[in-house]
């Protein structure tokens, strides 16, 4: 009797992948991030492969290793949900030319500008995670244009 294991498997290929694309598009050797996360060199080959899968904490060096905020990565291996995020705090999020500290300094700037035209609209917290894309690349461009 034969067990299809690609439902459980699948998932920890696919952040394998998504580590390795975000390693290489950062230019970092695998020796380089297992150095900077704290995981020896064969334990980040296998993640990569999709042979083991990390936990938060592992997952959470590894961003930091490339730079990534742990969120992305977390919610890619499937330990926090998607969704909720406007899709322009998880453009930035995503951005590996932008450090931490630059991600979080632009996200908190475009949260106060959409609570800010939320709370001149009327409302006082706008759920940021409910509203639609279109609506969310609308308001975007008027943002990034300077009108209101």
């Amino acid at each position: 009797m034969s067990v299809d294991l690609t439902p459980v498997l699948s998932p920890v290929r696919e952040l394998g992948e998504f580590i390795r694309e975000q390693r290489e598009a950062a230019q970092i050797s695998m020796r380089g991030l297992a150095a900077k996360a704290g995981v020896s060199n064969p334990y980040l080959s296998q993640v990569e492969r999709g042979l083991r899968r990390p936990s938060a904490d592992i997952l959470a060096q590894i961003a930091q290793g490339l730079s990534i905020s742990v969120e992305t990565l977390l919610v890619k291996a499937g330990v926090l949900p998607a969704g909720g995020t406007p899709p322009v705090v998880a453009a930035i999020r995503a951005d590996v030319g932008l450090s931490e500290r630059q991600k979080s300094a632009l996200t908190d700037i475009y949260l106060a500008f959409r609570k800010e035209s939320g709370a001149a609209a009327g409302g006082d917290s706008p759920d940021l995670g409910a509203e639609s894309a279109e609506q969310t690349s609308k308001t975007d461009t008027a943002l990034v244009s300077g009108e209101e």
